[in-house]
Formats: structure tokens, C-alpha cells, sequence
């Protein structure tokens, strides 16, 4: 019996994450142990309303806690016992970062060295862990690439997530734990965060609200679907580290930056409704373009994305009108 632990369980991407885990495994061949502290960060009762999905698998169990709160983080390690961490909890948004500095160095730097703590003291196989496509801060040279200088961040959260990259390695380097991090780039879907701006804008759209387009609708993402990001995390999550200091960092996206009015123009069709804009000046840390150089973990473990935006965004819609009635 497998045991594996993943944080921010009731989160957009650590829901399909354990879904896919357990329904796959539901023969018996894996346990998960959910850990999320539920916070206000966005619409608590979306996490509830996951979570109580996720309660229907036999093989799944949950923790509501702190990623900060040591002691409840060793409980769960030492009672537990997990082969493989999947850490996905984390304060995300770059925006809110500007305005609550202090949440991120706790969520993202005390949680994290409790998660490798953790990992260290009770002999876990393999960590894989969120890390961001924002790391690449300024950069100007696209598709971003692993090889690329990432010193230069543009956000406090992006600087968080880069000292998450740095401790790993040194406890793979001093302490032989095998880890993977993995760089997201806008996951998008069904189920999906209410902060991000495709779910922001639906919202809006629907009430007849104006919404808020930045750089003037000048900015390409590369939106990459909930489903090819967790078949990536699978995989990976499969594929440990055997390098002298054990550990590995991959991007994970869809290779295929598309222009934001796109994007508004696709979720515009598949609501039936048009938007009213506000065109505004680019924000302070955000980027122009993301743009992800996949070509290192096709080549680990055969990532190949296969959902395009306007078919994502179809289900996305189609998930939405149900949930919001």
C-alpha cells in the first residue's frame, strides 16, 4: 500500500490531483492523506465543496492544518508515514503579495522547511513540489527555459518560490532526499481558483460587470488545462531523482503562449455573452509573457499536453454553469 501526502489538498490543483490518485488506486493500491488549512485566501466554501468530494474515496483521509504549525506537521509525517509528498499548498497570487508580505514568508517559507524537515526525519522517497512559472521574473528570452537565470524575480511570491527551489536542494545535497520541483504555468479549469483571471472574468462577464484588462490586452499566457498538468505531476511523482545531489526541476505547461484577448474572446463564446473591458496600464509584478520550454520532462517522463485553451475553457464553462446554478 502506497501512502502518499498531498498538501493543499483542497486546493484547485491538489483536488484533481487526489481525485485522479484515488480513483485510479481505489483497488486498494494507494492511500492519500490530505493537509490544507482551508484559509480565506479566496471563497472557502469552493475547498469545502472539493473537499467533500474528495471525502468519497475510501482510500482518502484529510488534516486541516497550518503549513507554519510545526508540531501539527510532524504529527502527521510520524502517524502517517508517507513514501512520496506531493506539496502543492502554498499562498499563491502574485498581486496579494504586494499587500500581505508576511503571509507568504510564512506559508512559503516556514511551511516549506517543515515539509523538508518532515521529509528528512522520517525517510520519504521522493518530494515533488509547486514551484512557478514566475521565477523567471524579468526575463526577456522565450520559451523560458530550466537553464535559464531565474535571479531576478518581480514579486515577493516569486521570490519565495525560488528560495523553495534552493532549500530543496540543499537537503537533496545534504541529506539525500530526492526532489522534484515543478514550475507551473497558469493552470486553468474545471474547479479552478476564483482568483485567476479566466474565473475572475466569468464572474464578471455574468453579472454584466466590466472587466479589467492590463498592459491593454497586451500579454500572452501559456494557459496549460488542469488534466495535462496532473497526468505531468503523476508521472513525475513516479520518476525519482538518481543524480549525486537527488533532484530535478521541470517546467510544466503547455508550449503554447496564447494573447489574453483570445482567451476573453473564447470565454465570451462559451458563455454567450460579451464583455465590457477596462483597458489598464500592466501591473506592478506582473510579466508580459509566459511561454514553457516542456522539452526536459517530455524527455523524463514523456510530458505532452493535449488540451488547447478554447476546448479547455468549454469545460471550464460547462463546470461553472453547474456549480454557480
Amino acid at each position: 500500500m502506497q501512502k502518499i501526502l498531498v498538501t493543499g489538498a483542497a486546493g484547485f490543483i491538489g483536488f484533481h490531483l487526489v481525485q485522479k490518485l484515488c480513483a485510479a488506486k481505489e483497488s486498494g493500491g494507494v492511500q492519500v492523506l490530505g493537509y490544507d488549512n482551508l484559509n480565506d485566501y479566496y471563497d472557502v466554501s469552493l475547498k469545502e465543496a472539493r473537499l467533500a468530494e474528495l471525502r468519497k474515496h475510501k482510500n482518502f483521509q484529510f488534516i486541516k492544518a497550518n503549513l507554519e504549525d510545526e508540531g501539527a506537521m510532524e504529527k502527521a509525517f510520524a502517524d502517517f508515514k508517507p513514501e512520496i509528498v506531493i506539496h502543492l499548498a502554498a499562498q499563491a497570487g502574485v498581486r496579494y503579495s504586494l499587500d500581505h508580505p508576511w503571509t507568504y514568508v510564512q506559508s512559503n517559507l516556514v511551511g516549506f522547511i517543515n515539509i523538508l524537515e518532515g521529509c528528512r526525519h522520517h525517510k520519504v522517497k521522493h518530494l515533488v513540489f509547486a514551484s512557478s512559472s514566475s521565477v523567471y521574473g524579468a526575463n526577456k528570452k522565450v520559451p523560458f527555459s530550466e537553464v535559464d537565470n531565474v535571479d531576478h524575480p518581480v514579486s515577493l511570491y516569486a521570490a519565495t518560490k525560488k528560495s523553495n527551489e534552493l532549500m530543496a536542494h540543499s537537503y537533496a545535497h545534504l541529506y539525500g532526499i530526492p526532489c522534484t520541483g515543478l514550475r507551473f504555468f497558469t493552470v486553468y479549469g474545471p474547479w479552478g481558483r476564483p482568483d485567476m483571471a479566466y474565473f475572475k472574468f466569468a464572474n464578471q462577464i455574468m453579472k454584466g460587470d466590466a472587466i479589467d484588462v492590463y498592459n491593454h490586452g497586451d500579454m500572452k499566457r501559456d494557459f496549460t488545462y488542469i488534466d495535462d498538468i496532473v497526468d505531468g505531476v503523476i508521472k513525475s511523482s513516479n520518476n525519482v531523482p538518481e543524480n549525486s545531489a537527488p533532484y530535478c526541476i521541470y517546467n510544466i505547461g503547455n508550449n503554447n503562449p496564447e494573447n489574453l484577448m483570445d482567451m476573453i474572446g473564447y470565454l465570451e463564446e462559451a458563455l454567450g455573452k460579451k464583455a465590457e473591458t477596462n483597458m489598464l496600464p500592466m501591473q506592478p509584478g506582473d510579466v508580459h509573457e509566459t511561454y514553457a520550454d516542456i522539452e526536459q520532462l517530455n524527455q523524463a517522463v514523456g510530458f505532452k499536453p493535449s488540451t488547447d485553451l478554447k476546448t479547455g475553457l468549454n469545460k471550464f464553462v460547462a463546470w461553472y454553469k453547474g456549480y454557480y446554478k
